[in-house]
C-alpha cells in the first residue's frame, strides 16, 4: 500500500494491514480499538503532524490509490481523492450522493463492482479504489432479534465487499472503523474474509516520540523534562494522544510546568476520562503494615510481591480470590496489597448496559485500557454478581454468558502473567463460577475472617480507636470482657470506634468509658447466622489451611 512500510516507519497495526493487502490475503479491514484517537502522521522531509486515524489511512496507507471514498452518517459519501475518476462512472455523474445508510452502502457497492468490471474487461483502465466507513457500528450494529431486514441487508452488502471475489480481487480496499468489535453486526465482524486489526493505545515509545514533537509546540509544560521525555512518557502510558495534547495545550495556555509529582494524578484523571466511567483508579496509599492481624496472609502476599519485583513469574499467581463475611475488609486488603506492590489498582465499575451489544463493547474497551496500562491490579468487587454465568438461562438474552466467556478468556491469558493481577472479592464465593476460580485464573483463594477471640476483638477496637485519638489500655479490662462482640468484623469495629469518638466528644467521656458506652447497646450489622454461613464458605474455598484460624478449621 505504502512505501513507508519498506522503511519501517509504520506502526505494527499498519504494517499488518499492508502485509495482508499486498500479499492478497485480505482486502477488507475492521480497525477497532483506539480508532477515535489522534495519530502521528509523517510528511515530507521527515516532518510530523498530529491528525485523525482516517487521515493517516488516506495519506499514508492509501497514498497510491486513485480514488478514495469515505462515508459516515453525518457527512454521507465524500470523495476524498480522485473526483475526476469517480465522475467517469455513468451512474455517479451529476448525481447527489446519498447520506442515508441503505442508499449510500448500495451506491458504494455498485461503484466497487463497476470498477471491478472495468478492470477485468480493460486492464489498462484499472482504478485502485478504497472506501473508509467511519463509525461503522452506527451503520451496521448488532440486529436485535435478527429480524431487522434493512439492517441485515446493509450488513450483507458490507460483507460482500470482502467476500465477493469480483470486488476483493480487483485492487479494492475497504476499511470499517469501529471502537469495539461488539458494536458491529455479526455478519460483518465474524466474516472470515475480513481482517480484524486492533489499533492499540499508544505505548511508551510512541508517547516519547509524540512528546518530542509536542515539546516544540507546547514547551512550557514539558520544560522540567528536557532531554528526559521517557519519564513522562512512561508515567502517562494508558492515556490517549488526544487527552495528552489537550492537557499540554491547557498547561501552555496557563504557563504551568508539569512536575514529576503531578504525573500520577494526571494519568489517573486522563485515563478515567478516556474510559468514560467504566473504570476507576484506587489510590494505593496503604501497605500491608496498615492491615491489622492476618499475619499468615500478609506473609504469603509479601512473598508474591517480592517475586513480582524480581520478575520471577513462574510462581506468581494470575489472580486472587478474597472471600469472607461482609465487612471483613476485602477491599481494604486489596488496597494494602497494591500499595505494598506500588502498582495502580483499577476497579471495574458497572459495565453492564441495557442496549444490545453495549455490555460486551464496554468490557472490550476495559480490556483494551488494561493492556495499555502496564503492571496493575484489576479489582472486581462483588465478583459473584459482576462476572456473569456460564449457563445461558439467566434471562438476559445471553449477555451474562458472553460476559463470562470474555472474562474467563482474559483471566487465563498466560501472556498477561506479571502484567495484570486479578483480585476478586466476594462474600459468596460459592456463586462464582467454578471455572473462574480454577488455577490458571485464580491461583490463590484467601479467606478473611472476623475476630476469633475476645482478645482479638478488643485489639481491633483498640487499634481503630487509636486512629481517632482514643487511647485504650493494651490489656483488655475485665469490665469490658463480657461486652466485646464475638465474630467482630473490621467494618463493625469501625462503626463502634466512630460511635465511641462521638460519645467522647459529646459527653466528655474518657476513652474506656466511651467505648463501654458504645458497646452497651451494640447490635451486629449482619445476623450471626449469615456470618456463620459465610465463614463456612470462606473456609471451604481456602487455598491453604494456614490462612484459617484454629477456631474455624
Amino acid at each position: 500500500m505504502s512505501s513507508a512500510a519498506v522503511s519501517g516507519m509504520l506502526p505494527a497495526w499498519a504494517r499488518e494491514v499492508t502485509d495482508l493487502y499486498e500479499s492478497g490475503a485480505s482486502a477488507q479491514f475492521i480497525l477497532h480499538g483506539n480508532v477515535g484517537d489522534s495519530v502521528l502522521i509523517p510528511g515530507a522531509e521527515n516532518s510530523l503532524r498530529i491528525g485523525s486515524l482516517d487521515a493517516y489511512i488516506r495519506e499514508v496507507l492509501l497514498a497510491r490509490f486513485d480514488v478514495v471514498l469515505s462515508y459516515d452518517l453525518g457527512n454521507g459519501i465524500r470523495v476524498e481523492r480522485g473526483g475526476d475518476r469517480f465522475a467517469e462512472w455513468p451512474a455517479g455523474k451529476d448525481r447527489t450522493l446519498p447520506s442515508a445508510p441503505r442508499e449510500a452502502i448500495h451506491l458504494l457497492t455498485h461503484y466497487l463492482r463497476f470498477c471491478a468490471n472495468v478492470a477485468r474487461l480493460h486492464p489498462e483502465r484499472l482504478t485502485r479504489v478504497a472506501v473508509i466507513v467511519r463509525n461503522a457500528g452506527l451503520i451496521a450494529p448488532p440486529s436485535p432479534g435478527g429480524a431487522d431486514y434493512e439492517l441485515n441487508a446493509m450488513a450483507s452488502q458490507l460483507r460482500d465487499w470482502a467476500s465477493d471475489p469480483m470486488i476483493s480481487e480487483q485492487h479494492c480496499a475497504t476499511f470499517l472503523l469501529a471502537e469495539n468489535l461488539n458494536d458491529l453486526h455479526p455478519l460483518v465482524s465474524q466474516n472470515p474474509h475480513t481482517s480484524r486489526i486492533l489499533v492499540p493505545l499508544p505505548d511508551t515509545d510512541t508517547l516519547q516520540r509524540v512528546l518530542s514533537h509536542l515539546s516544540g509546540l507546547y514547551p512550557k509544560p514539558l520544560s522540567a523534562f528536557a532531554g528526559q521525555l521517557a519519564i513522562p512518557a512512561a508515567a502517562l502510558t494508558g492515556a490517549t494522544l488526544h487527552s495528552i495534547e489537550t492537557l499540554l495545550q491547557r498547561r501552555q495556555h496557563h504557563g504551568q510546568e508539569m512536575a514529576l509529582s503531578d504525573l500520577v494524578v494526571l494519568k489517573k484523571e486522563l485515563v478515567e476520562k478516556d474510559a468514560q466511567g467504566l473504570i476507576e483508579f484506587i489510590k494505593p496509599d496503604r501497605t500491608l503494615d496498615d492491615l491489622y492481624g492476618q499475619d499468615a496472609i500478609k506473609a504469603w502476599l509479601r512473598q508474591d510481591i517480592e517475586l513480582w519485583r524480581q520478575g520471577d513469574l513462574a510462581a506468581l499467581p494470575m489472580g486472587y480470590l478474597f472471600c469472607g463475611p461482609v465487612g471483613t475488609g476485602k477491599t481494604f486488603m486489596v488496597e494494602c496489597l497494591a500499595g505494598e506492590a506500588d502498582v495502580p489498582v483499577v476497579k471495574m465499575k458497572n459495565f453492564r448496559d441495557k442496549w444490545v451489544g453495549s455490555t460486551e463493547s464496554n468490557l472490550e474497551k476495559i480490556f483494551r485500557l488494561l493492556d495499555a496500562l502496564g503492571r496493575c491490579i484489576v479489582f472486581v468487587d462483588e465478583a459473584d454478581q459482576s462476572l456473569g454465568r456460564r449457563s445461558g438461562d439467566s434471562g438476559d438474552s445471553g449477555v451474562s454468558g458472553r460476559v463470562y466467556g470474555m472474562v474467563a478468556e482474559r483471566m487465563s491469558d498466560s501472556r498477561k502473567r506479571g502484567r495484570i493481577l486479578w483480585a476478586l472479592a466476594t462474600s459468596r464465593p460459592d456463586l462464582v463460577e467454578v471455572d473462574l476460580k480454577r488455577p490458571g485464573r485464580v491461583d490463590v483463594k484467601i479467606p478473611i475472617f472476623p475476630t476469633a477471640t475476645l482478645e482479638e476483638g478488643y485489639a481491633l477496637i483498640r487499634a481503630l480507636c487509636k486512629r481517632r485519638g482514643l487511647a485504650l489500655d493494651p490489656v483488655m479490662p475485665e469490665s469490658m470482657r463480657e461486652r466485646i462482640p464475638d465474630l467482630l468484623t473490621p467494618g463493625a469495629a469501625e462503626a463502634l470506634s466512630v460511635k465511641a469518638y462521638r460519645l467522647h466528644r459529646t459527653r466528655s467521656l474518657d476513652a474506656q468509658a466511651a467505648v463501654e458506652a458504645a458497646l452497651a447497646d451494640y447490635q451486629p450489622p449482619v445476623s450471626m447466622d449469615v456470618i456463620q454461613n459465610q465463614i463456612e464458605l470462606a473456609v471451604a474455598e481456602a487455598t491453604d489451611l494456614s490462612f484459617v484460624p484454629d477456631r474455624f478449621r
